[in-house]
């Protein structure tokens, strides 16, 4: 408990540190839901899911389509690629636990950064969990489309832009891919507000997710 302490306050003297160096856009409100169960449990593979509000959505049918197989954990934020504190909240809850495989994405927040941002901070957001997941198997899912583009934040554009930045810079690091963009473009109507999903649309994610995770799961 002491060594994590530590490790959350002087990753919190960094964060502080780093963010002095630019401007931190925020939203209104924002939340962070982490979720690790079986934590005294370890005859299984252990899987970690980080995300947003849609990966929060589907993280239960996930959870179930690999039951017997894995256990499974979540991080669901709405902390953005480009603020420093989304660096902090991984640090800290990767040290609690080891994972075999994580399944990412944060893509649905932090439209106040350009791509150009988006894509200089992806690096961090690989280095904070390659470091804290050392071994771990990684998959990058990309950005599910929005039903409605609002001027001020989410766009298929947008979405579109960023989709291809990080598929450029996963691809290169020898990081699986797991489109959960073109799972969905065909399903609009499974849309229950412009950005989220009706549970037939999270299971049809979560079908995708789970089948792209039990790929990498080792051996036991």
């Amino acid at each position: 408990m002491r060594t994590l302490r530590i490790l959350a306050v002087g990753t919190l003297m960094v964060a502080a540190s780093y963010a002095q160096d630019r401007q931190v856009r925020r939203e209104a409100i924002e939340w962070t839901d982490v979720w690790f169960p079986n934590t005294n449990h370890h005859d299984l593979p252990r899987v970690l899911l980080i995300g947003d509000s849609i990966t929060r959505a589907y993280f239960q049918a996930v959870e179930a389509n690999l039951k017997g197989k894995a256990y499974c954990a979540r991080i669901a934020t709405s902390k953005a690629i480009g603020d420093p504190a989304l660096i902090t909240e991984l640090t800290a809850f990767l040290a609690e636990e080891k994972f075999d495989v994580v399944h990412f994405n944060i893509g649905m927040h932090g439209w106040e950064y350009s791509e150009d941002e988006y894509r200089q901070h992806l690096p961090d957001l690989l280095t904070v969990i390659r470091k804290g997941a050392p071994g771990a198997r990684l998959v990058w899912a990309q950005t599910t489309p929005v039903r409605k583009d609002r001027p001020a934040g989410a766009s298929n554009e947008r979405i579109a832009a960023r989709n291809r930045i990080a598929r450029e810079y996963f691809e290169k690091q020898g990081i699986a891919i797991d489109d959960l963009n073109a799972a969905m473009s065909d399903h609009t109507d499974l849309h229950s507000d412009d950005v989220h999903f009706k549970p037939e649309g999270s299971a049809i994610l979560a079908s995708q997710v789970a089948a792209a995770v039990e790929k990498l799961l080792p051996a036991r």
